[in-house]
């Protein structure tokens, strides 16, 4: 990766949202007023509006808070967290990590380069704007132990949402999180691990906070910010909460499994008993949403008869 120090130092510069001047940035950074639009570019390329207005200088649209390795480990009971300015994956940081990390170890980052959805999607993550975060936890009983295990993730992330002031996200099957009726979040569980060893699981969560304008070639379907609820969250205080609600949480879910959440998500299922379209592969089934079973399938109503669906090439969309 090249060296992105001072395109770090302009982002710090600039997160108060005041108009700051080419010439005393690069008096400040010891560099010509040409240097310093040039780096701006890097600053755009990651998703950043800078405006530029001749004789006041550079701006963001609004002030940024920036991740704070040192306020969020203050919060942490257990557990590492690293603060990543730049990287290419959160998820993919874990997995390339897995021999020297323990449960509850987590890293976070600004901006990701090749940030992953599910199914090899691209995840759109601008600097700053959003969270975007992974864990590692070791799941002893192996692999089948992690059925259900998105799950959980989401119905977490929504409660924790809830006690921070954001009360009507709600979860989405099989791991998104939705707000009136849009997408606000993904979750990808990636596990690695044979059938009698302990599986190796990393958890990515990306929560859309103040997103402007994305990629409408990444970003295909309704999306909502976290902001659009009037809700505007400490993110060093979100990231703290998320890792140590996680931490407790997967220690009940090693012991109990899924039963003891499946009433929650019943309460937190934006779909339940509304009409929804069920996509498998190129095969569209229609019917009403009566919540998730026992192992973490959707149960799916049709002309009476209740129906359990699970895995495949399987997503959920309202009725067009």
């Amino acid at each position: 990766m090249k060296n992105i120090a001072v395109p770090l130092q302009l982002v710090k510069a600039l997160s108060d949202g005041e108009f700051h001047s080419g010439e005393q940035l690069g008096s400040d950074l010891g560099m010509s007023r040409a240097a310093i639009n040039k780096h701006m570019q890097v600053l755009r390329d990651w998703g950043l509006d800078v405006f530029t207005v001749p004789g006041k200088g550079y701006r963001l649209p609004a002030p940024i808070q920036l991740l704070d390795q040192q306020a969020i480990t203050e919060r942490l009971p257990e557990g590492r967290v690293t603060v990543l300015p730049v990287v290419n994956s959160t998820n993919q940081y874990l997995m390339d990590r897995l021999g020297e990390l323990r449960s509850g170890d987590a890293c976070v980052a600004e901006y990701q380069q090749a940030g992953r959805g599910r199914r090899g999607r691209q995840w759109f993550s601008p600097f700053g704007a959003n969270l975007y975060m992974s864990m590692y936890w070791k799941l002893d009983q192996g692999p089948a132990a992690a059925v259900g295990l998105s799950l959980v993730i989401g119905i977490v992330m929504a409660e924790v949402l809830h006690k921070l002031g954001a009360a009507d996200v709600r979860v989405k099957w099989p791991n998104d999180l939705y707000l009136n009726d849009c997408k606000l979040a993904g979750i990808l569980v990636e596990l690695t691990g044979k059938t009698g060893d302990a599986a190796n699981v990393v958890i990515g969560a990306g929560i859309n906070l103040s997103m402007r304008d994305p990629d409408a070639s990444v970003v295909n379907q309704r999306w909502a910010n976290l902001s659009d609820g009037g809700v505007a969250i400490d993110r060093n205080l979100l990231v703290a909460t998320l890792l140590s609600t996680l931490s407790e949480t997967l220690k009940q879910f090693e012991q109990q499994g899924l039963a003891p959440f499946i009433s929650r998500w019943s309460r937190l299922d934006n779909f339940i008993d509304r009409p929804v379209k069920l996509l498998i592969g190129e095969n569209q089934i229609h019917g009403i949403a009566r919540g998730i079973d026992k192992q973490g399938a959707l149960l799916l109503e049709q002309d009476g008869v209740v129906k359990p669906y699970i895995g495949g090439e399987i997503s959920l969309r309202q009725g067009d």
